[in-house]
């Protein structure tokens, strides 16, 4: 069976859309994504992943937008984008790309014995000198009472999470004694 869920086991899915729900998105065109993806031994016809060579089924940040739960001030533009697999991107999350691809961290391309890692290494390493990736200063972009504002509301938000998780235990265990008394309905 399932362990019961944590209304506070979400506060870094709150934290990550606090910060993605700000970043400017910068489009390529399509001669910029056929040039980086170019620079990472790839065709528009044969993108995969650049972590593992697998099926590509989404597009990982690597360079993180949140680190300590704050945002590092990269936005999502393509020079800050690679083609990933799920497994990849769910196991790099948020920490750098070199440290992690090399790891052996559950589910990294190391620890999963990818034969051409090396390669791989090489064409990021590339890949992260093509182009200067745009990092902001929110702070200053928006001024400091506007971005404190921001920030006092996800503290708010973390806080009525945290009461609101103690209530639900309160709640659960009510339940939890009623189920266990023969009364499910």
């Amino acid at each position: 069976m399932p362990p019961p869920g944590k209304i506070t086991g979400r506060t870094s899915s709150i934290t990550n859309a606090f910060v993605t729900s700000i970043l400017p998105v910068r489009w390529p065109s399509s001669e910029d994504v056929v040039e980086a993806l170019s620079v990472l031994g790839m065709t528009p016809e044969t993108v995969v992943c650049a972590y593992c060579g697998d099926v590509k089924s989404e597009w990982d940040h690597l360079r993180p937008l949140v680190v300590g739960k704050q945002p590092t001030g990269y936005i999502s533009e393509l020079c800050n984008l690679v083609p990933s697999c799920g497994k990849c991107n769910q196991s790099k999350g948020n920490k750098s790309w070199l440290t992690w691809i090399d790891s052996t961290a559950k589910l990294s391309p190391r620890s999963r014995g990818v034969t051409d890692l090396e390669q791989r290494i090489g064409r990021l390493h590339a890949y992260e000198q093509w182009r200067e990736p745009t990092r902001l200063d929110f702070a200053a972009t928006v001024g400091e009472e506007a971005w404190s504002q921001y920030w006092d509301n996800y503290t708010k938000l973390h806080d009525l999470m945290r009461l609101s998780q103690a209530h639900d235990d309160a709640v659960r265990a009510a339940i939890g004694l009623r189920v266990h008394e023969g009364y499910a309905s």
